[in-house]
């Protein structure tokens, strides 16, 4: 209760940072006399903070269900080959039908990483169990096989500008009217709490959770449609935000334990409080400029990451 209590001050506290933080300053008392300070908070400042917050959570709680769902706490969407999906469906469809709306572009997106989430699934799959390790090390080099069509579709299609736009999150062109199809990704992330059960039993492996009388097959047709249409619509608004989902849901655990339908909250704070102080960063550091807020979580994620490895083992709570 302790740590969920500061887990939601402290994200209120950058959330109410991240309002007043930026190239032009803002401060409460010009909100209040000055109708363009307002109109900036309104137009920009909000729809950035509730961008962001929206693409930490979510992010966060589909690296804990692909976690989850393969058995293996060092996997998340975007180095097993779904956020490049993603990536290569809407390079497919800006090239070949550039005409095509937002919607469509996202249907297509989803669709694409479902593929490579189904292909990623089946491979891994078939790897020994005895050897955890391969399953990381088989999503990077399968990742970096779709990353590496990507690059080379875009070259064809002189399209390679786009790359970084779609590899690489940022924020700074978030406005009201251009990021509202994350909402839909918030709404998906909420729904899996609903399973947050069934999932952590998926957890335990398939012949256990077919001997406690889950469908299986079911529940991992809804984690990975979840998985796709989340990451298909971070990466088609803001782009991808590495090491999130991997480290975010094991700093969790670490300390509050398995129990999805406790953590899931937990982990949906973590990785928004954690993409919105990279972002927050990423303003300050080289003011007025700005740095990606995927180039910042990458260094924030990498630190995590091997504190995780390092740090000895820690009691639940």
């Amino acid at each position: 209760m302790r740590a969920s209590l500061c887990l939601g001050g402290g994200l209120a506290a950058l959330c109410l940072l991240s309002l007043f933080v930026g190239v032009i300053p803002v401060t409460p008392i010009d909100v209040l006399h000055d109708r363009a300070a307002w109109e900036l908070l309104r137009d920009s400042r909000v729809p950035r903070t509730l961008a962001v917050v929206i693409a930490g959570g979510t992010l966060a709680v589909c690296g804990a269900l692909l976690q989850s769902m393969v058995r293996n706490r060092f996997v998340e969407p975007m180095t097993t080959g779904t956020g490049q999906g993603a990536a290569l469906g809407i390079l497919l469809t800006t090239w070949a039908l550039p005409e095509a709306g937002l919607l469509a572009k996202m249907a297509l997106a989803s669709a694409a990483a479902l593929l490579a989430s189904a292909g990623f699934l089946t491979i891994v799959q078939r790897l020994p169990p005895t050897q955890p390790l391969l399953i990381p090390l088989v999503g990077l080099i399968y990742g970096g096989v779709l990353g590496a069509a990507v690059t080379f579709i875009a070259y064809q299609g002189d399209m390679l500008q786009y790359i970084d736009v779609w590899m690489n999150g940022e924020f700074s062109g978030v406005l009201r009217g251009r990021y509202e199809l994350l909402w839909i990704a918030a709404l998906v992330a909420a729904l899996t709490y609903a399973a947050a059960d069934q999932f952590a039993i998926l957890g335990l492996g398939r012949t256990a959770s077919i001997n406690l009388g889950l469908n299986y097959q079911q529940v991992m047709i809804i984690g990975l449609l979840a998985i796709s249409i989340v990451t298909a619509l971070v990466v088609v608004t803001v782009g991808a935000i590495p090491f999130l989902g991997l480290v975010v849901p094991n700093v969790v655990a670490r300390y509050a334990g398995d129990n999805l339908r406790r953590t899931l909250p937990m982990i949906a704070g973590g990785g928004a409080a954690l993409v919105l102080l990279s972002d927050i960063l990423g303003r300050l550091l080289r003011h007025p400029f700005e740095i990606p807020v995927g180039t910042v979580m990458g260094i924030l994620g990498a630190a995590l990451f091997l504190w995780l490895l390092y740090r000895p083992k820690s009691h639940a709570l």
